[in-house]
């Protein structure tokens, strides 16, 4: 599940409008507009839907892990293959050799 503030966010990172995120999703856009505002609850059905179509556009939802919840981009698959050649830049790792 997301919340209201995760939807807005979501939608400010991905940088799309409501009125698109109502094509993508199948919700109304006032629906969405009155969630993000809670003026209104959605079903969970339709909040799924939202998350579903945010993801699909770049979002990525992070759950509750003590430091609370949020939200962020995904990587691009291109920035996905730089950070995976770079993590074994530098060689082997060894002990240190310190007295």
């Amino acid at each position: 599940m997301i919340t209201a503030s995760q939807c807005r966010a979501a939608r400010a990172l991905t940088e799309i409008s409501r009125e698109l995120l109502a094509e993508r999703s199948g919700i109304a856009e006032k629906m969405i507009a009155d969630f993000e505002r809670k003026i209104s609850e959605l079903d969970d059905a339709s909040i799924e839907k939202l998350r579903h179509a945010l993801e699909t556009m770049g979002a990525l939802f992070i759950a509750e892990n003590g430091g609370g919840i949020g939200v962020r981009l995904k990587f691009t698959r291109s920035e996905t293959r730089r950070i995976l050649s770079l993590e074994n830049e530098g060689g082997q790792t060894a002990d240190d050799e310190i007295p």
